[in-house]
């Protein structure tokens, strides 16, 4: 019986040692990105499916809405890219800024500081509200975006 027990823990050990050597899988950083469905006509939450696959345009995947259910091929290449873009950050600087005033008017690309905030930020859109009004969509340095009034009279 005694030596029944040494044959198990010796195939044990050779096993143990075959799967140091079998190359080790590259893990993704995250099974969930956030891409625009098109069926949707928004952006939602999708699960990557299987592995990436190696094409003349580079790495693609695909991915599953989770509200929809659809699937969709996605370059995984062009995401890097362009999330590579989004943290590349414009320094803006108060000299160049216009002070903001919810009386005032804005165009898209104006450099503004909120002086209760003491932020610095760049209009990114502009959008009339329910009640007719207009809206300021603004990335500020230190407050990310948020939406402030303009026009208010």
């Amino acid at each position: 019986m005694a030596t029944a027990k040494k044959t198990v823990k010796k195939a044990v050990k050779v096993a143990e040692g075959d799967a140091a050597e079998a190359p080790k899988k590259t893990k993704r950083k995250a099974k969930y990105i956030v891409l625009y469905s098109p069926f949707l006509m928004r952006d939602t939450k999708h699960e990557l499916i299987g592995e990436p696959v190696e094409t003349d345009n580079g790495r693609q995947q695909w991915a599953r809405c989770s509200v929809s259910h659809h699937s969709q091929l996605v370059n995984l290449d062009a995401l890097a890219a362009s999330a590579e873009k989004k943290v590349t950050e414009i320094k803006l600087a108060r000299e160049d800024s216009k002070e903001y005033s919810p009386k005032s008017e804005y165009k898209v690309g104006d450099v503004i500081y909120h002086k209760s905030w003491d932020d610095v930020g760049i209009v990114r859109a502009k959008e009339v509200m329910s009640n007719g009004r207009a809206s300021l969509l603004v990335h500020f340095e230190k407050n990310k975006e948020k939406r402030l009034v303009e026009n208010f009279k």
